[in-house]
């Protein structure tokens, strides 16, 4: 009997592809229209997503063969859901980061805010995790915190060092934050003239104290990395896969809109949530791990200087390494800020723009887009050189000469580029289009009219709780993929403006902060060891909370002005029924 579930174990993922599409069959069978049709790649999908039985980009790929063979959209129109303004600002984004990152310009900003900040216990904590949440903001999670862990396991291993070196020579326990290990001959002590005499009463049980506090420091350490990079994806609209799935599906449901979520407005109403969202989590990580004692997680004792010391010399040498700013560095330093600087002046809400005065059809509308931005910093990385440009000897063919690399090359783009999330971010845009086209959408938004009743509020934080706890088992871009063309016919059902169910939701998604599977950064952590999964449970589950709390501030706050959400608004019209009016929405939201 044993045998026979091993095998099935074994053979789970064969099972689930043959025997899932069939199971599901009666759906489409029975109910043959074009909502079925779509309602049962959506559950196929989800599925697959969840369980991993295929990897998930080639489920992603199902909308290409599923919508044209059950007539809800031509092929055509699927496949170019793959590959579009979103998905190209996605792509343009990541060759910018990929530049970051391969001229190691991302070690030498986090090093230098390192020394910036200090290494006492609770500032070494924040200053790790104010700069893994800046990276993270510019590159990926995962990127981010396969750079930070490294530099902060060589910290503590510093300290650990200086820790037992002082032992020596003082003869005695070390109270300040080191990693020392007990061993059984560290439960005697030899004096002078050889004999071994025990350790006083309470000295043993102080010292595995001090050791269990050491620890439980070096588990903070990494849990504060992974956390905090998936805290500072949120900031901005390449941060992270979500946010693009938003934007994406609310130019594809509603075609009308006003690009109403750009980089601007979304950083606008996300930095805010991040900086609040960073520091309650760096709070609630003192407390879990540092404890009560303030005096001591800030330095403050006289013992803490030497520590501070040693945990300094690592960083110090760590930045000596790096040698003087090359010409590469500056360059991607320089481009950088111009892509920065482009993405927020393009439309920035306050004035025109420059999208609009310089580049603007003839009914006034910016014809560029921050996906063309992207791209255009982006191919000047392909064409700069690396180097001061001047004639070298090649290595390789000796008496030729050679010129300097670019800044970037498509080699390194190639290795780098996660080309499984371009695929699983057009999946989510298909799945979107195939709502709308199928009426998929529009019949779920009738069945849901009876949540006009129930508090708008009520409604969305019931939401990003589901959403939350969804995303802890699946991958955050599948879930919002899944989840928003659900909730912007929730909203259209309910005649509430659709970006204030979607926009929190979208947040929610990345709230995956519990299990070592849930996340990249979760697992890069956990791997490094020191961490069980009940801690990392007992961590996140407080900061699953505490992201639900501070995303609800937000958005029933600073997130109406910046995306208008006092009004149902006349863009959202598209694909609904027309009893939702601007004053019925106005009403229903000064309720909140």
């Amino acid at each position: 009997m044993a045998t026979c579930w091993q095998v099935l174990w074994a053979y789970r993922s064969y099972l689930i592809v043959f025997a899932l599409p069939i199971l599901l069959l009666p759906l489409p069978i029975l109910v043959a229209t074009k909502e079925a049709y779509c309602a049962y790649t959506i559950i196929l999908m989800a599925f697959f997503w969840c369980t991993e039985a295929l990897p998930l980009a080639v489920t992603a790929l199902l909308p290409i063969i599923l919508f044209p063979m059950m007539g809800i959209m031509k092929s055509s129109e699927v496949c170019i859901q793959y590959f579009n303004d979103t998905n190209v600002l996605f792509f343009g984004g990541l060759l910018v980061a990929i530049a970051v990152e391969h001229r190691n310009l991302h070690k030498r900003i986090a090093l230098r805010v390192l020394l910036i900040i200090g290494v006492r216990p609770a500032l070494l904590m924040l200053g790790f995790m104010l700069v893994t949440a800046f990276l993270s903001m510019w590159i990926s999670n995962t990127a981010s915190t396969a750079m930070m862990m490294p530099i902060a396991h060589a910290v503590l291993q510093q300290l650990s060092k200086s820790s037992r070196d002082r032992d020596i020579e003082e003869g005695r326990n070390n109270p300040t934050f080191g990693l020392q290990e007990i061993s059984d001959k560290n439960k005697v002590t030899k004096h002078e003239n050889r004999q071994i005499h025990p350790l006083p009463p309470g000295s043993l049980e102080s010292k595995t104290n001090r050791i269990q506090k050491k620890y439980k420091f070096s588990q903070g350490m990494s849990l504060c990395v992974c956390y905090s990079a998936s805290i500072g994806g949120l900031a901005t609209l390449t941060g992270t896969g979500p946010n693009l799935v938003l934007q994406g599906q609310v130019n594809s449901l509603f075609p009308n809109n006003v690009n109403v979520v750009n980089f601007a407005s979304w950083f606008g109403f996300a930095f805010p949530v991040t900086v609040i969202f960073l520091l309650l989590t760096w709070i609630w990580l003192q407390i879990l791990f540092l404890g009560f004692n303030f005096r001591r997680n800030f330095g403050i004792e006289g013992q803490m200087q030497e520590q501070g010391r040693a945990g300094l010399e690592v960083i110090q040498r760590e930045h000596r390494q790096l040698g003087p700013m090359t010409f590469a560095e500056k360059a991607v330093a320089v481009l950088f800020v111009l892509l920065v600087l482009l993405w927020f002046t393009r439309k920035p809400g306050f004035y025109p723009g420059w999208g609009k005065l310089a580049f603007s059809d003839a009914k006034g509308k910016s014809l560029v887009s921050d996906g063309t931005v992207a791209i255009f910093v982006g191919m000047i990385m392909f064409i700069m050189p690396s180097k001061i440009p001047g004639l070298t000897q090649d290595p390789e063919r000796p008496g030729k000469l050679k010129g300097p690399p670019t800044l970037l090359n498509w080699k390194t783009v190639n290795e780098k580029m996660p080309w499984n999330i371009v695929f699983l971010l057009g999946g989510g845009f298909a799945l979107a289009k195939g709502c709308e086209v199928s009426g998929l959408s529009q019949w779920l938004g009738n069945k849901l009219t009876p949540l006009q009743s129930v508090s708008p509020s009520t409604i969305v934080l019931i939401l990003c709780i589901m959403v939350a706890a969804f995303t802890e088992c699946t991958s955050n871009v599948a879930t919002a993929s899944l989840f928003l063309p659900i909730l912007a016919s929730i909203a259209q059902g309910i005649c509430l403006h659709p970006l204030y169910v979607m926009v929190p939701c979208t947040l929610s998604a990345s709230l995956a902060f519990m299990l070592p599977v849930a996340t990249p950064p979760n697992a890069i952590s956990f791997s490094f060891g020191g961490l069980r999964v009940s801690d990392m449970a007992r961590a996140g589950f407080m900061l699953n909370i505490i992201g639900v709390l501070v995303v609800m501030l937000a958005i029933n706050s600073w997130a109406f002005p910046i995306f208008n959400l006092y009004t149902f608004p006349s863009w959202a019209h598209s694909n609904s029924s027309t009893h939702c009016v601007s004053s019925e929405s106005n009403t229903t939201l000064s309720n909140l």
